[in-house]
């Protein structure tokens, strides 16, 4: 959702009017909503509840009919949701679907989007072509508001005043059932390996905070690392972190180390300097790109000849932070 704001934010030059979105999942609502070129946010569960069983789908359907038809951007590779399209009566001519227009050689993720945004459906004429001013790359405003309320709550903490240093070393596979080490999660770092990373980051920055990141279910994983660790000024905050205070952390942070992963893509968004593992993903597709242009190092591996996230060591990550140019130096 954060490399669809590059889509967004055209939309939004070209038609001069916000953005409706349909989406699902608990995360798209909170991180859109307010952003730039955003109008309504249309939520349901799951798109592949059948539609009789799903009040939250047909209540969307409604919301949409009551809506009206309009030029709409199909941008899920998974063709689950458009009966829901045909239900709320927007015919084919009226969308451009993603499956139809496939990334071109060498072309990032958020190149995709923004090209896509200009592919009108049939009969429709974009009034504003104009869209020299939308700068490419992904965008997310942080509001004051959102900057008091991190405030409030670093501050009996003691951490109001602290420069802050963020890690992400889970991912949605993370925590799944079964060892973390199975083969479907390709983002499997070693706390061996993040231990070290901490160590290092502990010793060269002792005037920094260190927080751990990471959704609720990602907060034992953190406490096993804090422990194995063993240094101060190590706070994990897993288990307190929706998706507003998450992004106004990234915006205040100093800089991140942390797989490739969504909140990678948020602070590359809030222009946070980050260090980001690669294992099997494209760095040339997905790598953090930002409007802000803030400095992002690379790093991946290979085991026996193949992308891996494992072919990674410490130290390459320990380099790569010492490279890095920090917000605020």
């Amino acid at each position: 959702m954060v490399l669809l704001t590059a889509l967004i934010r055209v939309l939004h030059a070209e038609f001069a009017a916000p953005v409706d979105i349909v989406t699902s999942g608990p995360w798209s609502a909170p991180l859109l909503r307010g952003q730039p070129g955003v109008g309504e946010i249309f939520s349901v569960r799951s798109r592949k509840t059948p539609y009789w069983m799903s009040i939250d789908q047909q209540r969307v359907v409604q919301q949409l009919r009551a809506r009206g038809v309009g030029p709409t951007w199909f941008c899920d590779g998974d063709a689950a949701a458009l009966p829901l399209l045909e239900r709320a009566g927007i015919s084919r001519q009226y969308i451009v679907d993603v499956k139809d227009h496939p990334l071109l050689p060498g072309e990032h993720a958020t190149q995709q989007w923004r090209r896509l945004a200009q592919i009108m459906p049939s009969g429709i004429t974009a009034p504003h072509a104009n869209i020299d001013a939308v700068l490419p790359g992904c965008y997310l405003e942080v509001t004051q508001d959102q900057r008091a309320q991190l405030a409030a709550w670093l501050k009996p903490k003691g951490l109001a005043d602290q420069p802050l240093i963020l890690m992400q070393i889970g991912n949605k596979r993370t925590m799944r059932r079964g060892p973390r080490r199975l083969a479907v999660n390709n983002k499997y770092w070693p706390n061996e390996r993040w231990a070290e990373v901490l160590r290092y980051l502990r010793q060269r920055h002792p005037g920094h905070a260190l927080l751990l990141l990471g959704t609720g279910p990602e907060f034992q994983l953190n406490q096993d690392l804090a422990a194995l660790a063993g240094i101060g000024g190590l706070h994990n905050i897993a288990d307190d972190l929706p998706i507003p205070r998450l992004v106004a952390l990234l915006d205040r942070a100093s800089g991140l180390v942390t797989v490739d992963s969504g909140p990678a893509h948020a602070a590359a968004a809030v222009g946070c300097p980050q260090v980001v593992l690669f294992g099997k993903a494209l760095p040339s597709l997905y790598r953090p790109w930002g409007t802000q242009g803030a400095d992002v190092q690379l790093l991946t591996g290979l085991i026996d000849g193949e992308p891996n996230m494992l072919g990674i060591d410490a130290s390459s990550v320990i380099a790569a932070w010492s490279a890095l140019k920090l917000r605020g130096t």
